[in-house]
């Protein structure tokens, strides 16, 4: 009961920020303006966007199965896309949970521990947050001073301030942080035997010890080439499905596919952020980086962003109700011998 309660409160904080960031963005928007693009909008894009995405789902899944084939176990790419989307739709309700529900679904399903699948989930994010990093870096090398210049002043520059404003300068919070790890670290090592008789300590390690296992499957992979096609593959039908929805507003029709890369880096930007599937966030960054950086007014800009998040939103919400059924239903195959006598 208290961690139903406790699960409860995490929602409704989380959820509280999403709206609190939601009013930013429409604090001081003209909302018969934005009716009137919402109304004018050509939502048949937004079905070519949602293909894109689900063939960016489907190559996910299969990335994810040929990092759990070095643990020794083979899991059906079916599953593996129904895991991931049942964990997505987990993200609707708390941010961060799906990584944990998609390995138990699958876990489950598949016979395999969780916590080396969780282990894997931590190398697809690593690699996922890297590739992120590099289209970012591509990105301000090659489209001008302005995306560079957004960048640093809506994002880097206020997180700055932030940490300034609590520890006075950058350096004193890593020293802090950097300090309590290692701090923390010793004292486990130190009476780790005596931890483990704890339940809690003893996941801890289990988790830990899963966590290593699957980072190490990263050098056994036998599809290299084909985990490396699939990372690519991915990120251009991300990259396709942010484009496409610009040509549903008249407004930002003219947004090139290199438009689109940019609202796919600061969109993604957003959607690390500690809320329900990036709620408000998204909104307000992309909004106000379309007006910055290719000046489109902010009720056209939050037009976009609605249809983008919300149309993908829908989809991963059906698909993922759909998806958590079919994985958790039970066999209906009887087990060994039950046919024989």
């Amino acid at each position: 009961m208290r961690k139903g309660i406790l699960q409860t409160l995490k929602f409704i904080a989380f959820f509280a920020i999403g709206v609190l960031l939601l009013w930013f963005a429409f604090r001081d928007v003209d909302f018969s303006k934005l009716g009137a693009e919402l109304k004018e909008a050509d939502y048949s894009w937004l079905l070519l966007s949602i293909l894109f995405g689900l063939f960016a789902f489907i190559s996910r899944a299969r990335r994810w199965v040929l990092l759990i084939n070095p643990l020794g176990f083979k899991p059906s790419t079916r599953n593996a896309f129904y895991a991931l989307m049942t964990g997505y739709l987990a993200n609707l309700a708390l941010p961060r949970i799906g990584e944990i529900t998609r390995c138990v679904a699958l876990g489950k399903k598949e016979k395999i521990p969780v916590d080396q699948l969780f282990g894997t989930v931590v190398i697809e994010r690593t690699i996922d947050f890297l590739s992120l990093l590099l289209i970012m870096i591509i990105l301000i090398f090659t489209s001008g001073d302005q995306i560079g210049l957004f960048l640093k002043e809506s994002i880097l520059v206020p997180i700055q301030q932030k940490v300034f404003s609590i520890f006075g300068n950058t350096w004193i919070l890593w020293v802090i942080l950097f300090s309590l790890g290692v701090i923390t670290m010793l004292l486990m090592l130190r009476y780790k035997k005596r931890l483990r008789k704890i339940r809690f300590f003893s996941k801890v390690f289990d988790l830990i010890r899963g966590i290593i296992n699957g980072l190490k499957t990263i050098t056994n992979l036998k599809r290299k080439w084909e985990f490396i096609f699939h990372t690519i593959f991915i990120w251009i039908n991300y990259a396709l499905m942010t484009w496409v929805v610009v040509f549903a507003l008249e407004s930002t029709s003219h947004l090139t596919f290199a438009n689109g890369i940019f609202i796919l880096v600061i969109g993604g930007l957003a959607m690390s952020a500690p809320v329900q599937s990036g709620l408000g966030a998204f909104h307000y960054i992309v909004s106000r980086g379309l007006l910055i950086v290719n000046g489109i007014p902010i009720e056209d800009g939050l037009a976009y962003a609605l249809l983008t998040h919300e149309s993908q939103l829908i989809f991963v919400a059906i698909m993922g109700t759909i998806s958590f059924f079919i994985i958790f239903r039970k066999d209906k195959t009887p087990p060994d011998g039950g046919l024989g006598g």
